[in-house]
């Protein structure tokens, strides 16, 4: 193992110099440094030449500049990091990355985990119901949506998802043509994905298209959209259907011990729901403090699980961590709600909440719930337009790798042994077709951190692939290396974490040295 990170990091460092090297020279000769001086007519125009080029150190030769270049950038090893100059803007390289890193991380991030989720389950229940409508259907979807340009997807986003959407938050009413259309839409895709013989999917048409309906028919009827909340209610119910959803893909219904420990996690989520609130008002907030209470829940939801123990503790244990994750991600978003009317009434916002330029509202004041609440505004469009474009590629690998799977022998054995449906589906086979993502999902994350050029700039997001756009705009030589630099060390980084995450997975591949 020594000797194979040992050659992978001399590799690396090789592949690095080289492509830094031969990138530096060509951008040094096509970057234009005196863009902005060739239509002046300052009578000094040549000393304003002399002194932009003794400011980038023109005279110098290229080669030597890299190697100046190199020796300073190579001080990131020892903490002493000198990525060079912005000179367009005067300021220093390591000044502009971090608020750009920690951008594309928050967007990535947010679009990235949505985007594998809705993913593998679309894809999931695609592969169970091959050939069939709903098989055709979002095969052409996913087809459709890989094949969209990105910046068109944006800017239909700003236009409908901003801009109309905001226009129908000041008369949110609807005709009863749109919502039985929405709702029988509902029923149909439901009915699709379910499956079974022509009586349960006559059930399922049926009632999907009724919840639908009594869901819109609530929102609009309680003006839902512009005072949106879950209440004690609202966060109980979810929680209460979590519950039962969390156990049936984790051990089936049929196991009692861990059906009663995700039950008491969500009636525990309930009874502590008050707690919560009086907790959050008077004690300010923090992502440290959230993270605290996010240990707290997995570790009730631990302990619940072995207090009910069952045939296997630790399955009753486990379930009963991803119901509390669950029940804390509705409080947190019940949380955020309630500050949705003082947001929407700031001046800054004037009613117009969905944000389509920016990370972040300037001259906007509040706690630490309005600053998430106006930073989960302004990433919305961009983590949409993100996780349509990916959502399509991870549908498809996970499709075709189950499809793989399901056709196995031991998939065969397993069903001829009597097992149940649920147990083949999850346990043998969903565990095996995701080997093929572990090397997929680590570097579309480290491409995306490298910066969603496109989105970003479309959204105004100030990360990584605006600070590359903007540089390049400006014929800034020193921070485009460093974004060469950190997106192909990244790069490298994903490629090793595939190798490792497919050794752990697979007990059948082994890293050589």
């Amino acid at each position: 193992m020594i000797r194979f990170l040992l050659r992978r990091t001399l590799s690396t460092a090789l592949v690095l110099l080289v492509v830094t090297f031969v990138l530096y020279l060509l951008l040094d000769y096509t970057l234009d440094y005196f863009f902005d001086l060739r239509q002046s007519t300052a009578p000094n125009i040549g000393q304003l030449y002399e002194s932009r080029a003794q400011l980038l150190n023109l005279d110098t030769p290229a080669v030597v500049r890299y190697f100046q270049w190199l020796a300073g950038a190579s001080g990131c090893l020892v903490g002493m990091c000198d990525l060079g100059t912005a000179w367009y803007l005067g300021q220093d390289v390591t000044s502009q990355l971090p608020g750009a890193i920690a951008n594309t991380i928050k967007l990535v991030t947010a679009a990235t985990v949505f985007a594998i989720l809705i993913g593998i389950f679309i894809g999931l229940v695609s592969a169970i119901r091959q050939y069939s409508g709903f098989d055709y259907f979002i095969t052409f979807l996913s087809f459709l949506m890989y094949s969209l340009p990105v910046f068109w997807v944006a800017v239909l986003l700003k236009q409908y998802g901003a801009i109309e959407f905001n226009n129908f938050l000041g008369d949110p009413v609807v005709g009863w043509g749109t919502i039985i259309t929405l709702s029988v839409v509902s029923g149909l895709i439901w009915m699709g994905a379910l499956g079974g013989d022509g009586k349960r999917r006559l059930y399922v048409l049926i009632g999907a298209t009724a919840v639908t309906f009594a869901v819109v028919y609530f929102i609009l009827a309680t003006g839902w959209l512009n005072n949106p909340s879950l209440g004690i209610v609202g966060v109980g119910l979810t929680g209460l259907a979590a519950a039962v959803v969390v156990t049936y893909l984790s051990t089936g219904l049929a196991n009692r011990r861990a059906l009663w420990t995700s039950l008491g996690v969500a009636v525990v989520g309930i009874g502590l729901y008050m707690p919560l609130q009086n907790l959050f008002w008077y004690v300010e907030m923090s992502w440290l403090w959230m993270l605290l209470l996010l240990a707290v829940a997995i570790g009730i939801g631990l302990a619940v699980g072995l207090a009910f123990r069952g045939r296997d503790p630790w399955v009753s244990a486990r379930t009963g961590a991803f119901v509390a994750v669950v029940m804390s991600f509705f409080v947190f978003v019940d949380r955020m709600f309630q500050g949705w009317g003082d947001y929407n009434r700031e001046p800054a916002i004037n009613g117009r909440p969905i944000a389509t330029i920016g990370a972040q509202t300037p001259n906007l004041s509040g706690d630490f719930w309005m600053t998430n609440l106006d930073s989960f505004t302004h990433l919305l469009l961009p983590s949409i337009a993100l996780i349509l474009i990916s959502i399509a590629s991870y549908t498809r690998y996970t499709r075709g790798s189950m499809l793989e799977v399901l056709g196995q022998d031991y998939i065969r054995t397993a069903r001829a042994k009597g097992l149940p449906e649920r147990t083949v589906v999850m346990r043998h086979a969903l565990r095996n077709a995701l080997l093929p993502l572990a090397s997929v999902v680590p570097v579309d994350i480290i491409t995306m951190i490298g910066g969603a050029v496109i989105t970003e700039t479309i959204f105004g997001w100030a990360g990584m692939g605006k600070l590359f756009i903007d540089s390049m705009n400006r014929n800034e030589l020193d921070p485009i290396m460093a974004y060469i630099v950190i997106t192909g060390l990244l790069a490298v980084v994903a490629n090793l974490v595939a190798d490792f995450l497919y050794a752990v997975l697979d007990p059948r591949i082994r890293v050589n040295a």
